[in-house]
């Protein structure tokens, strides 16, 4: 039998539940419970949302944006985690540097999603792979979806979650999706479905099948043809090869033990300081905030922010700056972390 000749496929990585994961990764007791992340941890806290939930916690109904408050009467056994941006940041880069390794274009679009182009015989093995060195090197989870478009391998990664692979292509795009709502489209929000519930199209195949003067009619001719596109399975096939622009550089430590003494603290920040600052330099960027997160050994977090007199990468500026910040902090507990992240100008 003749092997498949190459062609040009389309992946979705999306991190399985990432927040919550890169929690667990330093949480390993909490595998297999219900966790929320959001606002300090404290799920009394008012105003603050959930910004990631395990998938056990997802089962009892809790879901991002969603109240911390509302959450615990929803979950009240879960364990509330602070939001630690900087450790999402490190873990983020961390894939994406893997994925870049893979020598195909990557596409970020997110601490915990991205698009790899490639031309190969066998996407189905290259995804594996994908899933493989992801989970070896990082100790997180990934899904997978295929197809020759960004819309389309998006809706096929919610066929492989959790922890999955799966390819959707013109030969089943319509038997999967034909009879879900149009608002299983990657793009069609509520507004949208409403608007097409007013011409009596409810389904996929329903769009699929619309006469596209109607639907230019109602959206105009760019959108109507659009909607027509996705729901036909069509979609952008273009990945970007152009490098993902940060918007900040950031370092974290945890500490074997935890530190009491100020000098100590001090030395780690500048450390730290100096190490996101390399990168900011190395990138021909330019600082304009400067940011401190903490974590105490109750596993308390806070992150506090100050924009600095003017943007600058000089060393002595931006290290007086983050030991200015630290100095926000009542340290009157031992820290198990230190972080430090420069925000930067756009370019």
């Amino acid at each position: 039998m003749t092997a498949p000749a190459p062609r040009d496929w389309v992946l979705h990585v999306d991190l399985d539940q990432f927040l919550a994961s890169v929690e667990l990764r330093r949480h390993p007791e909490l595998v297999g419970l219900p966790v929320i992340v959001g606002g300090s941890g404290d799920p009394t806290e008012p105003r603050k949302v959930v910004t990631c939930a395990s998938y056990e916690a997802r089962g009892f109904g809790v879901h991002a944006g969603m109240p911390l408050r509302s959450a615990a009467r929803k979950c009240p056994d879960a364990t509330f985690l602070p939001s630690d941006p900087a450790a999402y940041d490190e873990a983020s880069d961390q894939v994406m540097g893997l994925l870049r390794d893979l020598g195909h274009p990557v596409e970020v679009w997110g601490w915990d999603e991205a698009y790899v182009g490639a031309r190969v015989a066998d996407p189905v093995e290259l995804a594996e792979r994908i899933r493989t060195v992801i989970a070896a090197e990082t100790g997180l989870v990934c899904s997978v979806g295929i197809s020759d478009n960004k819309q389309r391998a998006k809706v096929a990664t919610g066929f492989g979650k959790p922890d999955g692979v799966y390819t959707l292509t013109d030969a089943n795009w319509m038997e999967q999706m034909g009879a879900r709502p149009v608002d299983a489209l990657w793009g069609v929000g509520p507004k949208t479905t409403k608007k097409l519930a007013g011409l009596g199209i409810t389904t996929v195949r329903e769009l699929a099948s619309t006469d596209a003067e109607s639907l230019t009619a109602t959206f105009g001719p760019r959108t109507g043809l659009w909607l027509l596109l996705l729901a036909k399975g069509g979609g952008d096939t273009t990945v970007s090869a152009e490098p993902w622009i940060p918007r900040s550089r950031s370092h974290v430590i945890t500490f074997p033990r935890d530190l009491t003494e100020r000098a100590d603290m001090d030395a780690a920040i500048v450390g730290l300081a100096q190490q996101a600052l390399a990168d900011v330099v190395a990138q021909s960027r330019i600082v304009t905030r400067v940011a401190v997160t903490v974590r105490t050994n109750t596993f308390y977090t806070r992150t506090k922010i100050r924009k600095l007199d003017e943007p600058t990468v000089d060393r002595e500026v931006i290290t007086t700056a983050a030991l200015r910040v630290l100095d926000l902090f009542e340290l009157d507990r031992p820290v198990r972390l230190l972080g430090v992240r420069l925000e930067l100008a756009p370019i």
